[in-house]
């Protein structure tokens, strides 16, 4: 954000960050907590603490130590930004998507860090997963809670490692489901109006994931592997049909595809093909409960994406599509994330700095999606668009690719 539109918003902003001011007890805390989110949005090119403090004409080390040792409630923050989602952005068909991102760090002291694949680099590289749950309305989106991977062998299991880290020794190893599945469950049981869920196929994969969502009373459409094995008509006894892989259903024939414009580009309409079915996954070597199955191919590329869904049959298929494509949402906030607010430029040693990191991020974000909501006015950042043959579906706005 450009140091002249700040300013503008100032007035916006110091009403925003006042809204946190009972999670912190101090008057000093408070002026840091103003110091850091003021430094996250402002025009610095690095924002990690030396440089935000150097801005502000206040000591690094009280920075952080704001961060590290300073009493203030950081749960109550992260609380306080889903109750504004919860008053402020109430839809009764919010959409939550749950995905995962990776900061590229140096060195071994940084809490969780470990080398293993980084989305920001595209390789395996030494770096920090963290696990987030994004929330998506027809006029707004942001991150509203995320929680750190701990890897296990080089971590959890190392206590005298996570003891110097200031790891609390009830934070151990949980596999990226079981963080989202939390994540997702604090939102419902503080009231985010959230109707649907989607994810990629790390978390669609987990029949458990995908129960457990189901009975919180979500719709889930997230997509799965190739190598899910189940059934379009299980027979059971004589006669019983071997459970194939996804990908090998329909070798030939199948149900009828239907053609879906997802999004218009500069370069023309973006189509996918669709075929909807009744799907029944393989469960210890049975039929389980039955879902929906989309099989969509790329017309221009053949890229081929496979979908699993709880939704009843009579929930129109672009409606699944507009879920399934919803999660360049959360892309887009881990960029803006990483490119207005200083996201991945933490340089932090312990846990709780990071973890605080993580909330403080969570509020600037939040504030620049709302500024972002009322500069776009009416403009939908969901719309439907006409589709091709008897269906159509859009994932975003006219300048955010899907």
């Amino acid at each position: 954000m450009e140091i002249q539109e700040l300013r503008r918003l100032r007035p916006a902003l110091d009403k925003f960050v006042a809204k946190f001011d009972d999670c912190i007890s101090t008057a000093p805390s408070r002026r840091h907590l103003r110091t850091y989110i003021n430094g996250q949005l402002g025009p610095l090119e690095r924002k990690s603490i030396e440089p935000i403090a150097l801005d502000a004409g206040v000591h690094p080390r009280n920075l952080q130590e704001f961060l590290s040792i300073h009493r203030w409630d950081d749960h109550a923050a992260g609380r306080r930004v889903r109750e504004m989602v919860r008053r402020d952005h109430p839809d009764p068909n919010g959409i939550g998507v749950i995905d995962e991102t990776s900061f590229a760090k140096k060195g071994t002291k940084t809490p969780g860090v470990q080398r293993q694949h980084c989305g920001s680099t595209g390789k395996t590289d030494n770096c920090v997963v963290t696990v987030h749950l994004g929330y998506v309305t027809r006029d707004f989106h942001a991150l509203i809670d995320g929680d750190l991977y701990l890897p296990e062998e080089t971590w959890s299991n190392d206590r005298e490692r996570c003891r110097a880290a200031k790891i609390p020794d009830d934070v151990v190893y949980r596999a990226k489901w079981k963080i989202a599945l939390e994540l997702i469950e604090k939102s419902v049981l503080e009231g985010v109006s959230m109707r649907w869920l989607t994810a990629d196929e790390g978390y669609g994969r987990c029949r458990e994931f995908r129960e457990r969502v189901a009975g919180l009373g979500l719709t889930y459409v997230v997509e799965i592997p190739a190598s899910i094995t189940g059934w379009t008509k299980p027979r059971l006894g004589a006669g019983a049909t071997k459970a194939r892989p996804v990908s090998k259903l329909w070798l030939r024939g199948g149900p009828t595809w239907k053609k879906y414009q997802i999004k218009r580009t500069d370069k023309g309409p973006i189509v996918w093909e669709v075929r909807d079915t009744r799907f029944f996954p393989q469960d210890t070597g049975k039929p389980g409960k039955e879902e929906r199955l989309l099989v969509l191919k790329d017309v221009l590329t053949g890229e081929v994406k496979y979908f699993l869904s709880n939704a009843p049959a009579d929930v129109p298929l672009k409606t699944l599509l507009l879920v399934a494509f919803s999660r360049w949402h959360i892309e887009r906030l881990f960029e803006d994330g990483k490119g207005e607010v200083g996201f991945d430029h933490f340089e932090v040693r312990n846990y709780r700095s990071l973890m605080r990191h993580l909330v403080l991020t969570t509020m600037s974000l939040y504030f620049l999606c709302e500024q972002t909501e009322r500069l776009r006015g009416e403009k939908s950042i969901l719309v439907d668009l006409p589709g091709e043959e008897g269906g159509g579906c859009a994932t975003g706005s006219d300048d955010v690719a899907a």
